[in-house]
């Protein structure tokens, strides 16, 4: 044992004693590793070898857990939370602000071209028909290019989605009709009722019965827009009527998605069901223009109607079907990243965006009264979309 003794202690003197050339990293010879120790008969490894194990089980694990090791003064390796999940929610925060900017600014313009196209050329089915033509070669382009995925539309998906291009048709084709006859303000302060509507028919075709808080929401709702209908200077039956029946039609398309979807969706996104609905719009809607209007977008039609300037006038139109297409496959994109009630909310703002914009450009005069039911009908909606977000909170047990 004394010789053990002397002879591990020989080594460990030599391996201290050792000189090293300048700038040489130090390293630890191999008989210093495997000495054995006094007191041991048996050869262990040494401690260091257990401590690089050791290293490297750890961070191993905190890989495993979502962590990084980074350099300390001791060479310690020191957890430290990624940054990765805070960037990315970050970047999808940002990205949903930029769509609601774009769908805000894509209606403003829509609404603003589509009015000054409407009051120069007052067909408003051919125009409709025009915008859903504009809006199938926009989606035709982005398959083709490979901007968004093929659907792999089947005969059971186009018919469970016609229902839906029919109420969609006639809904578009409603409110061009009363874009065309009264003030672009006035038609989205009437279609501000869409929550009374949706009320009435979910609780007449689908057996849900509304709360008492949502009953009480949609006073202000009704209230706000018949103050402003009676003071409305651009009022005409058949905008009014046109307007309250898009709403109608749109909240019956909301009724008829919950009841055939299921059914009729099967593998398509968001994204691609408007595309398809688009498309079946044209081809629904082009033959009705025609027999009701005639063909009246040629350049002899247009002379006739007095249209001057044609250019001009297909060049704001075709802006219009593009803003048109644009804000609606941005709402379906938003609505894929929010719930329905926070869509529901940023599209009553929308209403008071268009509505300030419309009134600022086209310089219609508002009365006090008018813009009092407006405000009342307006902060009804928001109202209606705060009820319903607390009622779809899961209660505390």
């Amino acid at each position: 044992m004394a010789s053990i003794t002397a002879s591990a202690s020989g080594i460990r003197g030599a391996c201290l004693a050792r000189p090293r050339p300048a700038g040489m990293v130090a390293s630890t010879p191999r008989a210093c590793l495997a000495a054995p120790r006094p007191g041991m008969a048996k050869q262990r490894p040494a401690i260091g070898i257990h401590a690089l194990n050791f290293e490297s089980s750890l961070a191993s694990s905190m890989r495993a857990g979502g962590m990084k090791c980074r350099a300390s003064p001791s060479d310690a390796a020191v957890p430290v939370p990624e940054e990765g999940p805070k960037k990315s929610a970050m970047v999808e925060t940002l990205l949903l602000g930029s769509l609601f900017g774009l769908w805000y600014l894509f209606n403003i313009w829509f609404n603003i071209y589509n009015k000054q196209v409407l009051k120069t050329f007052p067909h408003p089915l051919t125009i409709t028909a025009f915008q859903f033509f504009i809006g199938s070669l926009v989606s035709l382009t982005m398959w083709t290019l490979g901007l968004h995925k093929k659907p792999q539309a089947s005969t059971e998906n186009v018919m469970g989605v016609s229902p839906l291009a029919a109420v969609h048709t006639l809904g578009n084709a409603l409110t061009n009709i009363s874009l065309g006859a009264v003030a672009v303000s006035f038609t989205h302060t009437i279609k501000a009722l869409e929550p009374f509507f949706s009320v009435l028919l979910s609780a007449m075709f689908l057996g849900e019965s509304p709360t008492l808080p949502v009953v009480l929401s949609l006073f202000p709702i009704i209230g706000g827009v018949a103050l402003a209908s009676t003071s409305e200077l651009s009022f005409t039956w058949v905008g009014f009527l046109a307007a309250m029946g898009s709403n109608l039609t749109f909240q019956s398309r909301n009724v008829l998605s919950k009841k055939f979807m299921g059914k009729g969706k099967g593998s398509l996104d968001n994204i691609n069901l408007f595309s398809i609905i688009t498309i079946l719009s044209f081809f629904i809607l082009t033959p009705i223009a025609l027999l009701l209007e005639g063909v009246t977008f040629t350049p002899a039609a247009l002379t006739a109607a007095g249209v001057l300037n044609h250019t001009l006038l297909l060049k704001r139109a075709v802006i219009a079907a593009l803003c048109f297409h644009a804000y609606q496959q941005v709402s379906y994109m938003i609505l894929q990243r929010v719930s329905p009630v926070t869509h529901s909310i940023g599209n009553c703002v929308k209403r008071v965006v268009v509505i300030v914009a419309s009134v600022f450009v086209f310089q219609n005069p508002v009365t006090t009264q008018n813009a009092l039911g407006t405000a009342i009908a307006l902060a009804g909606v928001f109202g209606y979309s705060q009820v319903k977000r607390l009622s779809g909170k899961p209660k505390a047990a």
